[in-house]
């Protein structure tokens, strides 16, 4: 749908050049009707030059001459074929100077926030290319430490409106949309390849076969030491102490 040039000059020219009603030119300008009586009392639009959208092939003056005679009629915009579905945008969105500055933030921010996009979503939506897209990812930007996440909308990037239907579209090719705290968790293949194997518990018996409460460090080393003299009379351990029990026994 093609969209009215300079709407604030249309409309003072509107007031100025025609009898029509301030709701008409209002309906016809976009603005408030309170706008429109503004102007024509000349407290806004203070030094706007008028632009008539008859010469600029805006509007017919058949519209204006039918809104003329009829206070409810709403004039309609001159239909233009050059703009036709100019709403639908193709390749890369083009990004004033004063704003590419913060494009990065900008990427960093929907990578972070919603990882569900596809690179080429990003890239339409900010007006950046892939390669830059997949370096933020990686986390190899030549800039990545002085980064900041911020929303794109906020820095005027794009609009609220586009953001949620891309995020919307992105959503559907997707079972549900991971949280921070399981995106967290998430380790990368090269990652996983270079931890260490988690030791296992030993299964059953095995590898108990050897188990000892006693520290076997250093054992060689004091049988080695020992003496004779450290070892009792083996036919000590035989006898048995004398006493009255003995003697009964041997009556018996």
């Amino acid at each position: 749908m093609a969209k009215l040039l300079h709407p604030k000059a249309t409309a003072v020219w509107l007031v100025d050049n025609t009898t029509l009603s301030f709701k008409q030119i209002a309906d016809f300008t976009g603005f408030h009707e309170l706008e429109i009586q503004g102007i024509a009392d000349g407290d806004v639009a203070t030094g706007v030059k008028g632009f008539d959208p008859v010469a600029n092939n805006q509007l017919l003056q058949s519209e204006i001459d039918q809104a003329e005679k009829n206070p409810i009629y709403k004039m309609k915009l001159k239909y233009n074929a050059a703009a036709h579905d100019e709403e639908k945008r193709r390749g890369p969105r083009y990004t004033p100077l004063s704003k590419r500055q913060d494009r990065p933030n900008a990427i960093l921010w929907l990578v972070k926030f919603h990882p569900e996009l596809a690179d080429s979503q990003i890239a339409k939506l900010v007006g950046t290319t892939k390669p830059t897209i997949q370096t933020i990812r990686e986390r190899t930007h030549w800039n990545i430490q002085n980064m900041q996440p911020i929303d794109p909308v906020a820095l005027g990037l794009c609009r609220q409106s586009e953001l949620d239907a891309a995020v919307a579209k992105a959503a559907k090719k997707m079972d549900k949309v991971m949280t921070d705290d399981e995106r967290r968790k998430l380790v990368s293949t090269e990652q996983s390849l270079e931890m260490d194997n988690e030791p296992r518990l030993p299964s059953a018996i095995d590898g108990l076969e050897n188990f000892s409460l006693s520290d076997p460090r250093g054992d060689d080393d004091e049988e080695d030491n020992r003496k004779d003299s450290d070892f009792a009379d083996a036919d000590s351990f035989f006898n048995l102490p004398s006493g009255e029990d003995d003697d009964d026994e041997d009556d018996k």
